[in-house]
């Protein structure tokens, strides 16, 4: 008796390991991860509110900043940085003579104040891209307002 308990016990056993199995034995496929290198819109983030003058679209502004590619698998969507201002830069902030990322997102903005910029890329340098930039890839600007002219 004990011996057709084992018996049994050892088949159940048998019945619930095969049918656990699979009878494929390829690997289990994982989807690859997906790098996303442009945002779908420009968002805004103010890291440091300035209490200064006002950026407004047609006066001067003088500006310190970082530029990245976006990489959506990096902190802060901050891929490979492609340049850093060593001073302060002056231009107008005006359509046509910056990208339009910095045209929409910087005005608001009050000297003293940083903002994080995350552009995409039809906002930015498009289908052609533009030195190290490869074409269609978003851009993430830590931007520090410095004057208002």
């Amino acid at each position: 008796m004990k011996l057709k308990l084992t018996l049994a016990a050892a088949l159940v056993a048998t019945f619930a390991l095969t049918a656990c199995g699979s009878s494929d034995d390829s690997p289990v496929q994982v989807p690859p991860i997906t790098v996303v290198t442009s945002p779908t819109a420009l968002t805004t983030k103010d890291t440091v509110v300035g209490t200064g003058a006002e950026a407004v679209v047609g006066k001067k502004i003088s500006v310190n900043y970082s530029g990245y590619l976006y990489d959506s698998s990096k902190p802060d969507n901050k891929g490979a940085n492609f340049e850093t201002s060593k001073a302060p830069v002056e231009f107008p902030l005006a359509t046509g003579s910056l990208i339009e990322g910095w045209v929409q997102g910087i005005p608001g903005m009050k000297v003293g104040g940083k903002r994080t910029l995350s552009i995409p890329s039809s906002l930015a340098y498009g289908a052609s891209g533009r030195g190290t930039i490869p074409p269609n890839t978003g851009l993430v600007f830590d931007i520090e307002l410095v004057a208002v002219k």
